[in-house]
């Protein structure tokens, strides 16, 4: 696949997720290097058509599709700290989208080797011509890389295509706040003309940027109303997973079920701390929502 320039001394390598090359001081830093059987061998190829040699891996997040070939690409790979054992560990990955132990193949990505992380950073920090921004919400330590020099920041996964999300019915996230949040404050980067890069979608910029964050924030506060209308009748949390993607017109597998229990529980959180809906047992866990 080609790559795609943005600016001076940045290009992006296509796919689910995509991958940043950011050339730096002669070499080149790889976001998100990503997974698959032949990835890194492409990545390496086309680094080597740029005249280059990886210096650097970052990540805007441990999550397994994004990291999966790190270790086949040879240099040291840098995440947030809150993403450490995340990313080092198949099992607190497991542990942050099932719950526990996941069934062999359940999960919608499943890949059971860790990832050595060589070094951890903190947001604020310079990174080899980029910045550390904080996007919390999708994952604890969600990071972006703010370019100045190229007017870009690749987003990672604190938004998302539209036809991801209409393929899945919610946003994958871990606290439904923290992830408008983030959303916000990627508005106020458009409106000062970055480009934005996601992960799985295409970089969008200017009014189509600002349209797709939108259409993020709204998917989140809809899922919210619709959550407490559908807890007006008590139920489990499987089942209000199952009638919100019902809802959204999405093809229910296990897998895809499981993985909306995810932000299901996070929006659950959040509506019972905030005291609108509560919780008793009657065969099973039920919530519901409190007589307004």
């Amino acid at each position: 696949m080609a790559l795609g320039k943005f600016g001076d001394s940045a290009y992006l390598y296509p796919g689910s997720p995509s991958t940043l090359i950011r050339v730096f001081e002669g070499g080149a830093v790889l976001v998100d290097p990503g997974h698959g059987s032949g990835r890194h061998k492409d990545l390496k190829r086309e680094i080597r058509k740029l005249r280059l040699d990886v210096r650097a891996q970052l990540a805007t997040h441990g999550h397994a599709d994004h990291i999966a070939v790190a270790p086949e690409i040879g240099a040291p790979l840098f995440v947030h700290r809150f993403e450490f054992s995340i990313a080092e560990s198949p099992l607190n990955r497991e542990l942050l989208t099932f719950g526990s132990k996941a069934p062999e193949g359940f999960l919608v990505f499943q890949f059971p080797e860790g990832v050595k992380v060589n070094a951890v950073f903190e947001w604020g920090d310079e990174l080899f011509g980029t910045k550390a921004i904080g996007l919390s919400g999708h994952s604890p330590g969600m990071t972006g890389f703010l370019d100045d020099e190229n007017g870009l920041i690749y987003a990672g996964d604190s938004f998302f295509g539209e036809k991801l999300i209409q393929s899945v019915g919610v946003p994958y996230l871990v606290d439904p706040e923290l992830f408008k949040t983030s959303i916000k404050e990627l508005h106020n980067y458009v409106d000062k003309g970055y480009l934005l890069i996601p992960s799985h979608g295409k970089p969008v910029g200017g009014e189509e940027a600002a349209e797709l964050l939108e259409f993020n924030l709204k998917r989140v506060d809809e899922t919210e109303s619709l959550i407490l209308d559908l807890l007006r009748d008590p139920m489990s949390l499987d089942e209000l997973a199952f009638r919100i993607m019902e809802h959204y017109g999405v093809a229910i597998t296990p897998q895809k079920l499981a993985l909306n229990l995810v932000p299901v529980r996070a929006f659950i959180a959040e509506l019972y701390n905030r005291g609108e809906i509560d919780v008793f047992v009657d065969g099973g866990l039920k919530w519901r929502a409190k007589t307004r």
